[in-house]
């Protein structure tokens, strides 16, 4: 009856799954305002019903894409498990103190990196970056000054309008079943706010 229970139950088997190195690695698909398509891998970070956080540069290519045109596509596929989930949804900015948190939450390291890239931007090579890494390290590593706050980074997330579930079988008559949220007039499953279709593989 409700999507988010059947993902937490694939995405734990997932990572206790030891073939599986980054069960929260996803592909993010997102596209212009226009119309044209791009995707990349990002890590999801938190999830539930209000949706899928991930975090980025909202400078990047992707954040400007999803800024213009807020809606995206998830894929996770988890090949030991013959498993795939696929997200459709519109996309929002997660809360400013939200993203607060979840960066000072994180390694220094990881807060460092987020200073150092200008995520998408053309460089004239790696030295840009790495110089950088050491010029905030030396002012920020443990028991330095706390490192602030990025505005140009946080989060985004993906409140689903569907969720596909596919579940690969050895005769290829794979399982596909998915949750979607049901047009205006259309009834759902009794206590459930989503509407259940299997579908041809």
């Amino acid at each position: 009856k409700d999507p988010f229970d059947q993902f937490k139950v694939w995405f734990d088997e997932a990572t206790a799954n030891d073939k599986i190195e980054e069960a929260n690695a996803m592909c993010l698909a997102t596209a212009s305002k226009d119309g044209f398509p791009s995707a990349r891998m990002v890590l999801l970070k938190k999830y539930g019903p209000e949706g899928f956080t991930f975090y980025t540069n909202y400078t990047s290519r992707k954040g400007g894409e999803l800024d213009s045109n807020p809606r995206a596509a998830l894929v996770f596929y988890w090949e030991p498990l013959k498993r795939s989930i696929r997200v459709e949804g519109n996309v929002e900015r997660v809360p400013m103190e939200e993203s607060k948190a979840y960066f000072h939450s994180r390694p220094i390291s990881s807060q460092i990196g987020a200073w150092v890239s200008d995520q998408s931007k053309v460089i004239n090579d790696r030295s840009v970056l790495t110089d950088k890494e050491a010029e905030l390290t030396a002012k920020h590593q443990e028991g330095g000054e706390p490192m602030p706050f990025p505005t140009h980074w946080g989060g985004y997330r993906v409140v689903p309008r569907s969720i596909e579930f596919w579940q690969g079988q050895s005769n290829r008559i794979h399982d596909r079943i998915k949750f979607r949220i049901p047009e205006e007039g259309e009834s759902t499953a009794e206590d459930s706010k989503w509407v259940l279709e299997r579908l041809a593989p």
